[in-house]
């Protein structure tokens, strides 16, 4: 595992022995309250199948803070629109700048991007604005910022107040979000959501009704959503479920 500074954007990386795809690079995000660290198993079995492999710490995240994790969830479930949102937005800019760097450095032939739950949100995010990915797994995540219905982690029976966001928050929002921007899938990149059933905190709902959506608009790049649930899964545990992350790989190999 290697480690760069890019601009102000801590990164780290995994590089393969022998390039077995092409020279693929994936861009793989972390979590809310998690950090590039924690991605490094994951960016190891990218690399063991052939992949250039990167992960960066979120706005606010890992080398990015020095708030404890305690206070960064409080303060993000407090009032998750207001915090939250430009978390999404600034790292979603961020990825590209990532992306920039990492395509002068690596010249990689394709990219492809995912992430874990807040990571993966990030990783749609960022096809939508980055025409450069064309493949995305986006695990335990969803392509809509207002995240309806979502519940507490610890408490499926309550439903979290998102409060509002600040005008910085609501232009992220307003410029990023995919649920609102479906021209920006147009060229139809191919997205899988691999999703728990029993997840109320992000729940299947939301990448269907996007589906959707597209269908009506872009019936071509709704073809290219592929929505996968797993049962009897809830958020946390098919955020460790070791099939769901196979699936994910299996998807950014192809």
């Amino acid at each position: 595992m290697e480690a760069a500074l890019v601009a102000d954007i801590p990164v780290i990386f995994a590089r393969p022995e022998t390039t077995k795809s092409g020279g693929r690079l994936a861009l793989w995000m972390h979590f809310l309250g998690g950090s590039k660290e924690a991605m490094v198993p994951f960016l190891l079995r990218l690399a063991e199948a052939g992949v250039t492999a990167v992960s960066l710490d979120a706005w606010q995240h890992g080398q990015r803070t020095d708030e404890s994790l305690d206070q960064l969830m409080n303060r993000a479930f407090g009032q998750f629109r207001r915090n939250v949102w430009p978390i999404l937005g600034h790292t979603t800019l961020d990825a590209m700048r990532v992306l920039d760097w990492a395509v002068d450095r690596f010249q990689p032939a394709e990219l492809v991007a995912g992430g874990v739950s807040m990571g993966g949100d990030v990783s749609v995010a960022l096809a939508g604005i980055d025409d450069r990915i064309r493949r995305v797994a986006a695990m335990i995540a969803t392509p809509d910022w207002t995240r309806p219905g979502m519940t507490a982690l610890d408490d499926a029976e309550t439903v979290i107040d998102q409060g509002e966001p600040t005008a910085y928050g609501q232009w992220m929002f307003d410029h990023l979000d995919p649920m609102t921007h479906l021209g920006s899938f147009a060229r139809a990149p191919a997205i899988t959501f691999q999703l728990g059933g029993n997840d109320l905190h992000i729940n299947q709902e939301n990448a269907v009704k996007f589906k959707a959506a597209l269908a009506g608009a872009y019936p071509d790049a709704a073809a290219e959503v592929h929505i996968r649930v797993n049962p009897g899964l809830d958020h946390l545990g098919a955020g460790r479920d070791r099939g769901v992350e196979d699936a994910c790989l299996d998807w950014l190999l192809r």
